[in-house]
């Protein structure tokens, strides 16, 4: 992938260069800008929401979720891994919060319990889960996009659940038809 963007960016800055030289700065300059100013908004976006997950985790809220999913997460996942569960219940509320980059660590903690105790079957699920996401609310597409001046930055809501939604309930009826087949 890196090569590929690499080469992205030297055929346009080539062709920059050729069809408008004194334009180049500028838009280096510019693209910089808005790279950081990029980063530092989904940086804040993700402080607020791993700070409240770290909350979440230290009042026992985590645990009481993870106590409720239990149920869920041991037919889906087919583990009674108390641990697991955990991880699993963080893990899939920061994916409904649109959090993806703040649902890794959980994911990682996830399918290291889910090593130890050899479930395969549960690793791959929730990387297909992960992969799709349902996002309930999309904070990230929503910073993202009120970031770059969108008047109605949370219009993305409803498309966005729809979306995820039909693609997650796919992709793991895909995995659990393809699971059987395979065995």
């Amino acid at each position: 992938m890196n090569v590929i963007f690499t080469a992205v960016f030297i055929s346009s800055m080539v062709a920059l260069l050729i069809c408008a030289p004194q334009d180049f700065l500028p838009a280096l300059i510019s693209g910089g800008e808005n790279a950081v100013k990029t980063a530092v908004m989904l940086f804040t976006v993700y402080a607020v929401w791993m700070g409240f997950s770290k909350l979440c985790e230290r009042s026992g809220l985590s645990r009481g979720v993870a106590r409720a999913l239990r149920p869920a997460a041991k037919k889906i996942f087919k583990t009674d891994n108390p641990a697991a569960t955990e991880s699993l219940a963080m893990n899939i509320s920061c994916n409904l919060l649109g959090l993806g980059g703040a649902a890794t660590p959980y994911a990682v903690k996830a399918i290291g319990e889910l090593e130890k105790d050899g479930n395969s079957f549960a690793q791959k699920l929730l990387f297909v889960i992960n992969a799709t996401s349902v996002q309930i609310l999309p904070t990230t597409v929503i910073a993202l996009r009120a970031g770059a001046g969108s008047a109605s930055a949370a219009d993305i809501f409803l498309p966005s659940l729809i979306c995820t939604a039909v693609s997650t309930l796919i992709a793991v009826a895909l995995f659990i038809i393809g699971n059987k087949i395979w065995r």
